[in-house]
């Protein structure tokens, strides 16, 4: 298996809200600074600085200081290894945890 399931927890919990999902999309366009993902939204900045933690942290997104703002863009490695991850989990393959059972019903 490429990474642990762990590895990939904090990324799909980013996945997991709306707003975090529009950050996203914005930052398909390219880089942005705070203060104009900030205007497309009805939240504060510390909502939106909490959102942007929890994209840094899983990794989807890479911030950058640029004087009182950051800069954010999307980190396309880390997407795609996300999206090779479900395309892993959702294919049957020689060491895949169903075939690990030691259920002779189901093993038969």
């Amino acid at each position: 298996m490429m990474n642990s399931y762990a590895d990939y927890v904090p990324v799909f919990k980013a996945l997991s809200d709306e707003t975090r999902l529009k950050i996203i999309d914005m930052l398909s366009c390219g880089e942005m600074c705070a203060c104009d993902i900030l205007e497309k939204f009805s939240i504060s900045q510390s909502t939106l600085s909490y959102h942007m933690k929890i994209l840094t942290e899983s990794g989807l997104v890479n911030g950058v200081r640029d004087g009182a703002w950051m800069r954010y863009t999307l980190r396309s490695e880390r997407i795609e290894e996300a999206i090779d991850f479900i395309n892993y989990i959702t294919h049957d393959k020689d060491d895949c945890i169903c075939k690990q059972s030691s259920c002779k019903i189901c093993t038969e």
